[in-house]
């Protein structure tokens, strides 16, 4: 197939765009659903919390390690092929999920699950990449992604809550099924199935290390808080994943066609935009979780109303995202990121300083909250648009792989470290003699502020961000073999 620029949406590039937004919401859809369920799957299944935690982790730990590798193989393999291969996965997990009659085959089939979510989001995220060049289109559809990610974390609390309470917690795996189904039978009729680079080989060395090497980073991430920090389980796995990555290195340095070209991580862009998105992500994620909880924990309010207490902020993203793209336009991409940092950590700030153990939901969530809602699609989409504006047609999965990667270990750390700085803050107090809201909330506090922090710096490191000025895209060579800054 020939190399050069791509257009996986000849038939209809709006009708592609919304297929693969839709992927999206699908993806993310799912993240929320799970967390619903998890308490009658325990009930259903006779799981303990250790082995409930897993059926969520799972998911994570193979979604993380694959990322990179999937977001490569669809360069390398073709795109569409890649994302189908992604959907067909995640769909006959989701079966077997929807099946399972124990925990351990649900953990194995989410794990399944996640390794087809990997592939899917890579190989939809680079399609969106060749099917609109960087610059205004572009920023447009980004906005649309976030949208519908924003979309996607609000229908799977609703219908997480409602399909387990009107049918089961299996019904939410059937969804998944029916939503793969269609994804699928819509991209053979979408998407060319004639995008991918002209280079051959595989690098099965590099494959092999990078998704061992970060596997276990997010096994050891993930597992920290049931394991500790300094458990045998955790130290040992971040061991692990340091000596796989070090030999990921090492092998990069000697292929003629490596997984990452070493000079493409030398583009001091592409470097400061991962490092932006993996920031934003550590800082947002945990609000989500923190926010639930407290809502749920503290404030008395039932599971469900606690997953809708995040709707004001999920409408605030579908409003803001689709008006990114004109803002990138008015004020420039650094300028909007800046902004965008700026309102997160104002929003991470107004609402640690108002939360209240005999606080309400209007009084002490809304408002910030809204302003977190405008703050997420800014940074996600800017963050995007810098860590992607480098990207040759034949490295469009690659682009994709790296970002991908960074947010997803964001989150994962965010997740991971916060709610340990949470827990420690509310085990100190609670040790003290404060009441049980009291030292919740204060824990709850602690996390917010530490992610108002991270906000912070990602803020100042955004100044420094250098966007390459428009102009001939170099030649696929100069993409690949050289470096850029």
């Amino acid at each position: 197939m020939a190399p050069g620029p791509s257009h996986p949406g000849r038939r209809s590039p709006k009708a592609a765009l919304a297929l693969l937004a839709s992927t999206q919401l699908l993806l993310i859809m799912d993240t929320a659903i799970i967390n619903v369920a998890l308490p009658s799957v325990g009930r259903d299944l006779g799981a303990g919390s250790a082995g409930l935690s897993w059926v969520a982790n799972a998911f994570l730990i193979t979604f993380g390690g694959l990322l990179l590798l999937g977001g490569r193989a669809a360069d390398l393999l073709g795109h569409r092929r890649v994302f189908l291969t992604g959907l067909g996965l995640l769909g006959a997990a989701s079966a077997a999920g929807g099946i399972a009659g124990s925990a351990g085959m649900l953990v194995g089939a989410r794990a399944v699950q996640g390794a087809g979510a990997a592939l899917a989001a890579s190989a939809a995220f680079a399609l969106l990449l060749n099917l609109f060049p960087d610059g205004p289109d572009r920023h447009k559809a980004l906005g649309a992604f976030a949208a519908m990610g924003g979309l996607g974390g609000v229908l799977g609390t609703v219908l997480g809550g409602v399909l387990t309470d009107l049918l089961s917690w299996r019904a939410t795996f059937w969804l998944n099924v029916a939503g793969a189904l269609v994804l699928a039978v819509l991209a053979v009729r979408l998407l060319d199935g004639g995008t991918r680079g002209a280079a051959h080989g595989f690098d099965i060395g590099g494959a092999v290390t990078a998704t061992g090497g970060l596997g276990l980073l997010a096994y050891g991430l993930v597992g920290a808080g049931e394991a500790g920090w300094t458990g045998v389980r955790t130290l040992g796995a971040f061991a692990g994943a340091a000596v796989l990555l070090l030999a990921f290195a090492a092998v990069e340095k000697r292929m003629s066609r490596p997984l990452v070209p070493p000079a493409v991580l030398r583009r001091r862009t592409l470097r400061l935009a991962n490092c932006l998105a993996a920031l934003a992500q550590t800082a947002l994620f945990p609000m989500f979780f923190v926010v639930s909880l407290h809502l749920q924990s503290v404030l008395g309010h039932p599971p469900l109303l606690g997953g809708l207490g995040l709707l004001p902020l999920s409408l605030a993203v579908v409003a803001t995202a689709p008006q990114t793209g004109r803002l990138i336009r008015r004020l420039g991409a650094r300028p909007t990121m800046t902004l965008g940092f700026t309102l997160l950590l104002a929003g991470l700030l107004w609402l640690a300083l108002g939360l209240s153990a005999d606080g309400t939901f209007l009084s002490t969530v809304l408002a910030p909250s809204l302003v977190l809602g405008v703050a997420l699609p800014l940074v996600v989409v800017t963050t995007n648009v810098a860590a992607t504006a480098d990207a040759a047609p034949g490295e469009t999965g690659l682009a994709s792989g790296l970002v991908n990667t960074s947010q997803q270990f964001g989150s994962v750390v965010g997740l991971a470290v916060l709610v340990a700085i949470a827990t420690a803050r509310t085990d100190a107090l609670a040790a003290s003699g404060a009441a049980g809201p009291v030292a919740e909330t204060a824990g709850f506090r602690a996390a917010l502020l530490a992610g108002a922090a991270l906000a912070a710096c990602a803020a100042l490191l955004s100044l420094r961000l250098r966007l390459p000025a428009p102009g001939p895209a170099p030649s696929h060579q100069d993409r690949v073999g050289g470096a850029r800054d």
